[in-house]
C-alpha cells in the first residue's frame, strides 16, 4: 500500500492536480484549502460541505493530522503558554505562544531534535530525530489557534531545530503560512534562527522572501564561539557575516543577531566593543538574552547589570539594541526543556 499523501503540506496548485488525479472537479481543491488552512480542519469528517464518499476517499488517500496536547504550561506570571504536541509517530515537539501588545506570536519547532549541538540548548541534547513536515509546521500554529481562540499574527521558527537544516520544507512552509488564501500571516511578521548553514543563508536569500532572517551569533570570535557552537568549527564569523549580508541585499530586510549572554562567558564590556566593531556599519539589530539555564550545562545567565552595560557599549557605536523580554520565566521556557523532561519521566517510567 502507498503511502498517505500529506495534504496539509500541499499548495493550491498541488491540490487541483491531486483532485484531477481522483477524479474530481478542480474546485474541491478551494473547499479543502480553505477548511485546512482557514477553518483549521483536523479532520476530513468536519468537512461537512464534502460528500460522504469524497471525505471517505480523502481518509483513505490522504493524511490530517490532529495535535493532541501532550502537555501545556501556563505561566502564572505573563500569560505564556508552552506546549509539548504529540505527533502521529509518537514523537514529541514543542511550541510556546506569547502575548505581545502588538499580537499573539508563536515559536514553533522544525525539527524533532536537533544535530546543531549548540552548548546552551536543551534541543539538542538527544540529537536529530527527523525534519518536520511544512503541515507538521503549520499544524503548530493552528492548534495553538484553536487552543487559545486566538488569531496567531506572529510566527518564529526558533524553536527545537534547526530551520535551515530542514530547508526545502521549511520553503514549503513559509509559501503556505504567508498565503493569503490559506493562514495569511505576512511574510514582514516572520522571523527564521539560525545558527549559521551558510551555504542555506544564500538559498533562502534567492527566495526573496520579506522574512527577518535571525543569526545566533553569541560570540565575537571565532575561538570563543567554537566552543559554544559546533557549527563555528565549519564556517567563520566572517563567512555568516558576509550571508547575511547578501540575505539584506537580496531581501532589504535588515538582520537580526541574536546573542545569548552566559555569565563570565561572553558578557564582559570588551566583548561588547569586539562585536560592535564585528556589526558597525551593518543594517542590523542585536537582541541580547540573558541564556536560559539547563541542568545538563554550566552555564549561567548574566545578570541585570551587567546585561545593561553589554547594551550600553553596543549602543556607543550605534548599534541598535533590545533586550528579549524574558516570557515564561515559571514554566519550561527553554528550546527544548519540556520535550526532554517530558522524554526522562517516560524513561524512568518504563526503567520502573
Amino acid at each position: 500500500m502507498s503511502e498517505k499523501v500529506d495534504i496539509r503540506s500541499m499548495d493550491r496548485q498541488e491540490l487541483k492536480a491531486f483532485f484531477l488525479g481522483i477524479g474530481e472537479k478542480p474546485f474541491r481543491a478551494s473547499q479543502v484549502y480553505q477548511w485546512l488552512h482557514r477553518k483549521k480542519a483536523d479532520s476530513f469528517a468536519s468537512m461537512t460541505n464534502l460528500s460522504e464518499g469524497l471525505r471517505q476517499t480523502l481518509a483513505e488517500l490522504c493524511r490530517l493530522d490532529a495535535f493532541a496536547v501532550a502537555e501545556r504550561q501556563v505561566s502564572r506570571l505573563d500569560g505564556t503558554r508552552k506546549y509539548a504536541f504529540l505527533l502521529a509517530d509518537g514523537n514529541i515537539i514543542e511550541s510556546v505562544y506569547m502575548k505581545y501588545h502588538y499580537g499573539v506570536s508563536v515559536c514553533i519547532s522544525s525539527q524533532v531534535g536537533c544535530r546543531m549541538g549548540c552548548r546552551f540548548c536543551a534541543s539538542t541534547l538527544g540529537g536529530l530525530v527527523r525534519n518536520l513536515t511544512p503541515g507538521e509546521m503549520l499544524g503548530q500554529i493552528y492548534a495553538i489557534e484553536k487552543d487559545t481562540g486566538e488569531r496567531v499574527s506572529h510566527v518564529v521558527v526558533m524553536g527545537s531545530g534547526e530551520p535551515l537544516d530542514n530547508l526545502d520544507n521549511l520553503i514549503r512552509f513559509l509559501r503556505l503560512v504567508s498565503d493569503e488564501e490559506g493562514a495569511a500571516i505576512g511574510q514582514r511578521n516572520i522571523t527564521v534562527s539560525t545558527c549559521g548553514l551558510v551555504p542555506e543563508i544564500y538559498r533562502l536569500a534567492e527566495e526573496r522572501f520579506q522574512i527577518t532572517l535571525a543569526l545566533s551569533l553569541h560570540a565575537p570570535e571565532d575561538a570563543l564561539r567554537k566552543t559554544m557552537m559546533p557549527i563555528a568549527n565549519r564556517y567563520t564569523i566572517r563567512e555568516a557575516l558576509d550571508a547575511c549580508d547578501a540575505y539584506f541585499g537580496a531581501t532589504g530586510r535588515r538582520i537580526s543577531y541574536e546573542y545569548s549572554l552566559v555569565r563570565g562567558v561572553n558578557d564582559r564590556p570588551g566583548q561588547a566593543q569586539q562585536l560592535a566593531a564585528l556589526l558597525r556599519g551593518r543594517n542590523c539589530h542585536v537582541n541580547l538574552i540573558p541564556v536560559n539555564p539547563i541542568r545538563e550545562r554550566n552555564y549561567r545567565e548574566t545578570k541585570g547589570p551587567e546585561v545593561q552595560q553589554f547594551k550600553k557599549e553596543l549602543e556607543k557605536s550605534g548599534i541598535h539594541v533590545t533586550i528579549r523580554r524574558r516570557l515564561g520565566a515559571d514554566i519550561d521556557s527553554a528550546c527544548g526543556q519540556l520535550r526532554r523532561r517530558i522524554q526522562q519521566e517516560e524513561g524512568r517510567e518504563e526503567a520502573e
